[in-house]
C-alpha cells in the first residue's frame, strides 16, 4: 500500500460475496488503496449492533479486483463489528473513507435505521472517519441473494461521491456519512437530489405463521407504502416516486429537532399542548 493514497475501507451487510461489494471496491480501486472488511455471512438487517456473541473470527481470502490479487478479510461479525476489526486490527493507518455497499435493495424511510448498510456507515462515521452508505433498489425477493444484477450505475455514483468525499473530507458539523439510494432502472445521467430521511415506512413486518407459541416463527416484511404520499423532499419520494437518486446526509446526533426549552417546559407541566 502507497502512503500517498488514501485508504479506503470497505464493507457491507450482505457478505463479502456479494456482487455488489466488488462493484463498489472496482469503482474505487483506481485512485485509493483498498481494504475489504466484510461479514462472513449474510447480516442483512442488523443495524450498527455489536452482539456479544459474534466470535469476531477473521478469515484472510485472495480476490481478483480489476486484473489486481488483494488479500481481503471475512469477518465473523455484524457489519459495524467488522469496521471495528478493520480499523482496530486490519487498517495499516486510519482509513480516509468507509464505503459501505452496494446493498441489495434500498435503504429508504424509517427503516434505515435498520440497515446493516447504513449501521456500518454510521460506525466508520462514530470513529471520526467520513462514510458512504450505497444502496440500489431491488425486488423484494433478491434482497437475500447474490442475484446477478447491473450494479454499474450504482457503482457510477460510488466513485462519484466517494471521490467527493475523499477530496472533501471535512463534511458539514452536522453530517456525518451520506447515504445513497440509487433506483432501479437509473442510468449514470439520472439526476439525484439532496433529500431528508422519510418518516414514513417502506417495508413492514409481517405476522408469524405458526400453530403455537413455541414453534418456529421468524418474522418476515413485505412493501407496503405509497411513495407519493412520502414528503417531497425525502428520500422515499426521490427514489420510489420519482425515480432519481436521493443523496441523505446522516448525523450521529438523533436527537429531535423540537424546541428542547418547551419540551422541559411541558413535561414540568408549565405548558399545556396547544400553548
Amino acid at each position: 500500500m502507497s502512503e500517498q493514497r488514501p485508504l479506503v475501507l470497505f464493507t457491507n451487510d450482505d457478505g463479502i460475496q456479494s456482487p455488489g461489494l466488488w462493484a463498489a471496491v472496482e469503482a474505487l480501486e483506481d485512485c485509493a488503496d483498498v481494504l475489504v472488511v466484510a461479514p462472513r455471512e449474510q447480516q442483512s438487517g442488523m443495524g450498527r449492533s455489536l452482539p456479544v456473541t459474534s466470535e469476531g473470527r477473521i478469515y484472510e481470502q485472495s480476490r481478483r479486483v480489476n486484473g489486481k490479487t488483494i488479500t481481503v478479510y471475512a469477518v465473523d461479525g455484524t457489519p459495524a463489528q467488522a469496521v471495528q476489526h478493520g480499523v482496530l486490527e486490519l487498517a495499516p493507518r486510519l482509513p480516509a473513507l468507509v464505503v459501505s455497499g452496494i446493498n441489495y435493495g434500498e435503504n429508504a424511510g424509517n427503516g434505515a435505521t435498520i440497515s446493516g448498510t447504513v449501521g456500518a456507515a454510521l460506525e466508520g462515521a462514530s470513529l471520526g472517519i467520513p462514510a458512504l452508505a450505497m444502496s440500489l433498489q431491488t425486488p423484494k425477493d433478491l434482497h437475500l441473494t447474490y442475484a446477478d444484477l447491473d450494479f454499474s450505475t450504482a457503482a457510477h455514483f460510488t466513485r462519484l461521491f466517494g471521490t467527493w468525499l475523499l477530496e472533501n473530507r471535512r463534511l458539514p458539523d452536522d453530517v456525518d456519512a451520506l447515504k445513497v439510494d440509487v433506483p432501479a432502472g437509473a442510468r449514470p445521467d439520472t439526476p439525484w437530489r439532496v433529500t431528508r430521511l422519510s418518516r414514513r415506512r417502506v417495508y413492514w413486518p409481517t405476522r408469524p405463521e405458526r400453530i403455537a407459541l413455541s414453534d418456529i416463527g421468524k418474522l418476515g416484511y413485505e412493501y407496503m407504502a405509497d411513495p407519493s404520499r412520502a414528503e417531497p423532499n425525502s428520500d422515499v419520494y426521490a427514489v420510489l416516486h420519482e425515480g432519481v437518486v436521493a443523496v441523505t446526509p446522516l448525523s450521529l446526533d438523533i436527537t429531535s429537532r423540537t424546541d428542547l426549552f418547551r419540551l422541559q417546559q411541558l413535561i414540568r407541566g408549565e405548558l399545556r399542548y396547544g400553548e
